[in-house]
């Protein structure tokens, strides 16, 4: 029982045969980012195996796992020297899922547990920070009343909205310490009002409450959506991990960020990401705020003002710069990395192989031949052959016209036309019917999975290029255009307006998710060539390969793409389609309505 659950420090991971397996893959990288001397904070991992003991267990937390638990919360408290629950010094805990695979926004996290109406003023205190105390606490009571208690999120933003209208601000960050322990008191009346409980004040509780939430998450309907649609079995579980707190959201040398180590658009090899200053993690990911460029080059690139990273943190970036390098060796892929700078402290939350377009994937795997980090047979077997279809899809043709209505951020490459729709479920509807549609979003959120599947591309009005919408939207090779600031939606009216046009619901437009363009109407596409990195890699695929590869015909257009594409010869050959010429079609008209046998 006890190899259940291990410490991040623990030497026992070493012995795993498949640690991913078992400790997920967030845990095991922790766990590895630890041992190779990167800064993580402390923490454990539950095992996957104890998510299949908790759905056995009829959804319950067996007494050995708790007290398991209760032990190794005293080996954190002893590493960071603070206590659970302590009212003068209180150890705070983040609670993350960890599948086997990412599955981006599709589980449960809750920050800043162990949070309650006394030791939000212990961590006041000991921070000499009422503002950021109270901060946290808010959105604790907002995740762990989603989460764990059930309260839809938008009666937690409705409030945050109107007060920040009441008051005149646009950001959450121009809110002081007395404006959140309003809405403190105000998100515990929500939860009492639509519960029926009152928001829970004992510390362990919250824990219990957190990890059990996690692991019925893995059941939630987004979650069995996404593995269906990317083929997870539902028996492997989730893993959860417990780690101490550390914040980004103390002041202006506090930060949160996620970062790409190459382009997960392009390919191209450059630091890629964004970050948030006085800010926490969920901040970034959730696309609330428009974050900030992590590269001065980025910045310029875009035209922006704020600040980078590289510019406003010069010595924690350069440190992050070191870390990503050290990583991407290590892993021998491009990394998906999650930070939090503390007191201008870099700790590292995460690492992940980072999800990426197929024209990204197939550049990063060439390149890292050329690197001499991988070999070529190991770059053709990164490809998934499923998403090369992506590769040969249209583009939209610059020398056509077109009415550019609104920018956003270039998140998720190509083009795609459609009917404009403001829900997911619209979006599955017009599907079914073998409409094409452009699902538009405030920003979208993991209960939008089907509805982003079911669409031909994703425009949102808030959130960056490591948002929700952008990293699903890459992973299914979907355009999305995000952040697209200049677009008001109104859900009630199903409409949304620009400085001089309004989109109707039924409206088409089309989006370019490699500018981040949003034009009316529907503009013209051209086919993509097969050349360069593609060419290279499918020239070392043939040189593995053992079958060789014919086609199906049924005219000489089809022919001959067949061997612009490789194909060594003909399969299948049909002449039913070559009758369908307008011309020819005529003819065999005749024959079938003719009255006499003719030869």
């Amino acid at each position: 029982m006890n190899k259940l659950i291990l410490n991040f420090k623990s030497k026992d991971s070493k012995k795993i045969k498949n640690p991913k397996n078992f400790l997920g893959g967030k845990g095991a990288n922790l766990s590895e980012m630890g041992r190779i001397g990167l800064p993580v904070p402390p923490g454990f991992t539950i095992s996957t195996e104890v998510c299949k003991l908790f759905y056995k267990d009829k959804k319950k937390l067996n007494s050995q796992i708790v007290n398991i638990v209760k032990k190794e919360l005293k080996t954190i408290e002893k590493d960071v020297g603070k206590k659970f629950g302590d009212l003068k010094n209180p150890l705070l805990l983040s609670i993350r899922s960890g599948a086997r695979v990412s599955m981006p926004g599709m589980m449960d996290t809750i920050l800043n547990l162990g949070l309650n109406d006394k030791t939000v003023i212990a961590l006041a205190n000991k921070t000499s920070n009422m503002r950021f105390a109270k901060d946290s606490y808010r959105r604790f009571i907002q995740m762990y009343g989603n989460v764990v208690m059930g309260v839809e999120s938008y009666h937690f933003e409705e409030l945050i909205e109107n007060y920040k209208l009441t008051k005149g601000v646009l950001l959450d960050t121009d809110l002081d310490a007395d404006d959140w322990e309003g809405l403190i008191n105000d998100f515990k009346k929500v939860v009492k009002d639509q519960t029926k409980k009152e928001f829970p004040q004992n510390v362990h509780e919250q824990l219990f409450g957190a990890i059990s939430a996690v692991f019925l998450s893995w059941e939630s309907n987004r979650a069995k959506v996404y593995r269906k649609l990317n083929q997870i079995p539902a028996e492997w579980g989730t893993a959860v991990n417990v780690q101490s707190m550390v914040f980004g959201n103390m002041g202006d040398d506090c930060a949160t960020g996620v970062v790409f180590t190459r382009n997960p658009s392009d390919g191209v090899n450059e630091v890629y990401g964004e970050y948030l200053i006085n800010a926490q993690g969920e901040d970034v990911v959730a696309g609330t705020r428009t974050p900030q460029y992590i590269t001065k080059k980025a910045r310029k690139d875009a035209k922006a003002k704020e600040a980078s990273m590289e510019e406003s943190m010069p010595k924690v970036f350069k440190q992050l710069d070191k870390i990503l390098k050290v990583l991407e060796k290590h892993y021998k892929d491009m990394q998906d990395v999650e930070f939090t700078v503390e007191n201008n402290k870099l700790w590292m939350l995460q690492t992940r192989s980072g999800k990426r377009t197929s024209k990204s994937a197939v550049r990063i795997a060439v390149d890292m031949v050329k690197e001499k980090l991988i070999s070529k047979k190991e770059a053709v077997m990164r490809i998934d052959p499923a998403s090369l279809d992506t590769l040969l899809h249209p583009t939209l043709d610059e020398k056509s016209s077109v009415n550019v209505i609104a920018n956003g951020l270039p998140a998720s490459p190509g083009a795609a036309s459609g009917k404009v729709v403001f829900s997911s479920e619209e979006a599955e509807r017009l599907n079914d019917m073998m409409q094409n549609t452009i699902l538009v979003r405030v920003e979208t959120s993991p209960e939008d999975i089907h509805g982003m599947h079911a669409a031909k591309g994703i425009l949102t009005a808030r959130g960056g290029m490591t948002s929700h919408a952008a990293v699903v939207a890459r992973g299914m090779g979907r355009p999305c255009v995000s952040g697209s600031s200049e677009i008001d939606i109104n859900y009630e009216t199903k409409t949304f307006k620009t400085s001089f046009i309004e989109i109707k619901e039924g409206d088409i437009i089309t989006i370019d998710g490699s500018t981040g363009r949003v034009i009316l109407g529907e503009v013209k596409t051209v086919k993509p060539e097969i050349s360069g990195d593609f060419s290279k890699l499918m020239s070392w695929a043939d040189g593995f390969r053992k079958l060789k590869v014919r086609t199906n015909s049924e005219t000489p257009l089809d022919t001959k793409i067949a061997r612009d594409f490789g194909a060594e010869g003909i399969g299948l050959c049909r002449t039913e389609h070559m009758f369908f010429d307008e011309e020819r079609i005529l003819s065999v008209r005749e024959m079938i309505l003719s009255k006499n046998k003719r030869r």
